[in-house]
């Protein structure tokens, strides 16, 4: 009785998965193939007015606003994960860690908030521009994938077996040499995929981003400039949009929804090589 129920319970969440992903493809292919691909993934205006419907400056703005959060992020995660796990003691590591994972059920919104009030006006005073930019909004989720690199790297580092600290120790190598000869490469599949699920959640991030990311329907031409990414534009928008402009949200939604799935892909395949 048991195992049925987790069995329809199991069915259930992949009937909705497999519901939503047949809702947005329905509601958003029509009009990808009526103005061709190449008019939305290459155009540059976005006036769903007169029906054009240019994705390229919000898709170029959702990966220079990831590509900047992992340039922050990733080295800062990977370094906190080496601390906790090689160098701090196992009291520390009890304290900090569980402080650390507390940061990813803070909502978005609050760190968006604080961005506001804080960060955007120290860009703007410090380095010009309206400091609703793309710097600031690489900076907010920067910190935001931190618990998801920090909890899955210190996974991957702890998973090492003891041997290889022990043999790398008894050739006569330092305790960073260690780290960095032997810990790093053996945990390179878990960091790897501790780094795409972080992009993951960058990537998909909305809240944070419409309140600090300026929301300018342009390429941003630096990281001082205003943007508007992919779930920007649907959240933005979809409250009053019909017809064409409503299906063209949609679209916006099946190429999110693409480069996510990507990223998934690549993240369980990472897995499955660890495994290995």
């Amino acid at each position: 009785m048991i195992r049925m129920a987790l069995l329809v319970t199991a069915l259930s969440a992949v009937t909705i998965l497999a519901v939503i992903t047949l809702f947005i493809f329905v509601e958003g292919t029509p009009i990808m193939f009526k103005y061709g691909l190449k008019n939305f993934l290459g155009g540059m205006d976005w006036y769903p007015g007169e029906r054009s419907f240019g994705l390229l400056p919000m898709i170029l703005g959702s990966l220079y606003v990831t590509g900047g959060a992992l340039v922050l992020g990733v080295p800062f995660g990977l370094a906190c994960a080496v601390f906790l796990t090689e160098f701090s003691s196992r009291g520390l590591r009890q304290i900090i860690k569980p402080v650390i994972e507390l940061l990813a059920g803070i909502p978005s919104v609050v760190y968006g908030f604080m961005g506001v009030v804080i960060l955007v006006p120290f860009i703007r005073e410090t380095f010009g521009g309206p400091g609703l930019s793309v710097l600031a909004a690489s900076i907010i989720l920067g910190i935001m994938i931190l618990p998801t690199v920090i909890s899955i790297s210190i996974d991957a580092l702890s998973a090492v077996p003891p041997s290889y600290r022990e043999g790398s120790i008894a050739l006569g190598a330092t305790r960073w040499q260690t780290v960095k000869m032997v810990l790093l490469p053996a945990a390179r599949s878990g960091i790897i995929a501790s780094v795409i699920l972080g992009m993951g959640r960058a990537i998909g991030e909305t809240m944070a981003v419409i309140m600090i990311a300026g929301n300018a329907v342009a390429v941003p031409r630096s990281a001082l400039d205003p943007v508007r990414t992919l779930t920007s534009n649907i959240a933005l928008e979809m409250g009053y949009a019909s017809g064409e402009h409503r299906q063209a949200l949609f679209a916006t939604g099946v190429i999110l929804f693409v480069i996510i799935m990507i990223l998934n892909t690549l993240a369980n395949v990472t897995s499955r090589r660890k495994t290995k």
